[in-house]
């Protein structure tokens, strides 16, 4: 019997989830924790039950999927965390995926997909939703793509975050309008942008400008 252990901060939710699992073929829950300090207490407390595979939230309080997953992959590699949330923005993934986790399922799974995911995790080390590897590939192809931008880009792209009008910024920057509509067109393009919207949440992420 594969053994199976739950966090999630939704008692109810995880106790629903732990029926279904309890159902499936080879498979035995045992242990159903709030939050990641609880799993990591039960499993340093009890190494005869350690379980193969992590059942994991994201979002909890005390202690949060991506940390637990950390310390997991760190301290106990061959314990598989496959996340189950709610969950689904790219970047929430990502986090998951890069802590160590071999999957990521949204919570409106199918019982059947989630049987497949805990078998595919166990013999094959990993079970990737299509969703999941679109994220990785994405993810990582931007990565490949270094994003370079000139000292008088960036300094384009710090006057564009103010009020200033796109003449008034070429006034200041002593340069033509046609200069500078083709720094935003480049930058624009650089950046995968289509707004001067864009420009400036990627300024402010970016630390290129401090409002």
């Amino acid at each position: 019997m594969y053994k199976v252990a739950l966090v999630d901060d939704h008692t109810l939710l995880s106790e629903a989830i732990a029926g279904l699992v309890r159902r499936f073929e080879n498979f035995e829950v045992v242990n159903v924790s709030v939050n990641g300090r609880e799993l990591v207490d039960f499993v340093e407390a009890n190494p005869d039950m350690q379980p193969d595979v992590v059942l994991m939230d994201v979002k909890m309080p005390v202690m949060g999927g991506v940390e637990t997953t950390q310390y997991l992959t760190k301290h106990y590699p061959e314990i598989k965390v496959l996340a189950l949330s709610v969950e689904e923005e790219e970047g929430v993934v990502m986090q998951m995926i890069r802590a160590g986790a071999k999957g990521y399922l949204l919570k409106d799974t199918r019982k059947s997909i989630l049987e497949q995911a805990l078998n595919e995790v166990l013999e094959h080390g990993y079970y990737y939703t299509n969703t999941v590897e679109r994220i990785v590939k994405k993810t990582e192809r931007l990565k490949d793509q270094e994003i370079v931008l000139k000292e008088r880009e960036i300094e384009f792209i710090k006057h564009a975050c103010t009020e200033m009008t796109y003449k008034e910024i070429a006034e200041k920057m002593f340069l033509s309008p046609k200069t500078i509509e083709g720094y935003r067109e480049s930058v624009f393009q650089k950046l995968g942008l289509k707004n001067r919207t864009g420009l400036v949440i990627y300024a402010i992420k970016n630390n290129i400008f401090v409002p």
